[in-house]
């Protein structure tokens, strides 16, 4: 390709970003794009996978066969939203198995969130409540991201992932109004899991190296402090109305900017969870490689079924 059509290339790119129109597969797409976006989506799906973790911990461990059955469902729901994901990324040109391997290997991240441990029937609260409610405020914006499969794609996560933080605060607000020792059970989730919840929104803005070239790309539509400040906003006066307690000492008001404004973060916590270096990390990767690795057989049963089925079909027609 001549340097001139690359360029004219790069013009009608840029033109439909600028116009909002959806990016698909088949377009023409500058090569960081397309990587930008396998980046993103792939992590989007490792998170949505290691997510199951923490909760799956808690099902064997319901209180009762509601709570249990709710929670299946939600565990179903971020498996599905995980194969969305990759299939998205898949139209990419990545490839899955090697996706999922770079996750194995440490060279392909996930959210941090899911270093940490649950310790009570409360962290099922407090994840659905903060941690889904996170990544909502991150997801609804990508209904509108510029590649089209991620946008479509980010629409069922979105409808679900909203049950989930419903989910969440319902069990943190039974607990919050029920005896002395549940209400400290879900004060105690609040306080463990409220900063982690903060770091998911990524480094700060000054520190963030996509962000600015994803904004321009129109693949983000907000930036990492915007999406913190709007959860914050939205979420202190939930826990307020419930009567848990933020466990930041200089959270505030500002009655002239109409925003909560919340401590310093502890970034330092942050870049060692990143590095491998939390409470969960090391057992989050061993039981997905075991899961991979017990269900291997499954896989290749199914793709020896799938070429039978074509030697059949080449022999039929």
């Amino acid at each position: 390709m001549s340097e001139k059509d690359s360029i004219e290339l790069q013009k009608q790119f840029q033109a439909k970003i600028e116009a909002d129109i959806k990016i698909e597969p088949k377009d023409w797409m500058p090569d960081d794009y397309r990587k930008t976006l396998i980046r993103q989506i792939t992590q989007h799906a490792h998170s949505e996978i290691v997510g199951m973790l923490p909760e799956g911990n808690w099902i064997t461990r319901a209180p009762n066969l509601r709570r249990k059955a709710v929670l299946l469902a939600k565990v179903q729901d971020e498996a599905g939203h995980g194969l969305y994901l990759y299939s998205a990324a898949e139209t990419l040109g990545a490839d899955r198995e090697e996706s999922i391997d770079d996750m194995h290997t440490g060279k392909a991240k996930y959210s941090s969130i899911f270093n940490y441990p649950t310790l009570s029937w409360a962290d099922m609260g407090a994840i659905g409540w903060l941690v889904d409610g996170a990544a909502i405020m991150n997801q609804v914006p990508l209904c509108r991201t510029s590649y089209g499969p991620y946008a479509r794609a980010m629409v069922r996560v979105c409808k679900e992932e909203s049950f989930h933080q419903r989910q969440g605060y319902e069990i943190m607000t039974t607990l919050a109004n029920g005896t002395p020792i549940q209400k400290e059970m879900a004060q105690d989730a609040l306080n463990r899991f409220w900063w982690p919840a903060l770091m998911m929104f990524g480094p700060s803005d000054a520190n963030s190296k996509h962000t600015a070239q994803s904004m321009a790309w129109k693949i983000k539509r907000h930036t990492n402090d915007e999406l913190r400040q709007k959860f914050v906003d939205a979420t202190v006066p939930q826990a307020h109305l419930i009567g848990l307690t933020i466990p930041d000492a200089d959270l505030k008001f500002n009655e002239e900017t109409g925003h909560w404004e919340f401590g310093e973060i502890n970034w330092e916590e942050f870049y060692n969870v990143i590095k491998g270096n939390g409470p969960c990390n090391k057992k989050r990767i061993d039981d997905r490689r075991k899961a991979k690795e017990n269900g291997m057989w499954v896989r290749e049963a199914a793709r020896a079924y799938a070429d039978k089925q074509k030697e059949r079909m080449k022999k039929a027609g």
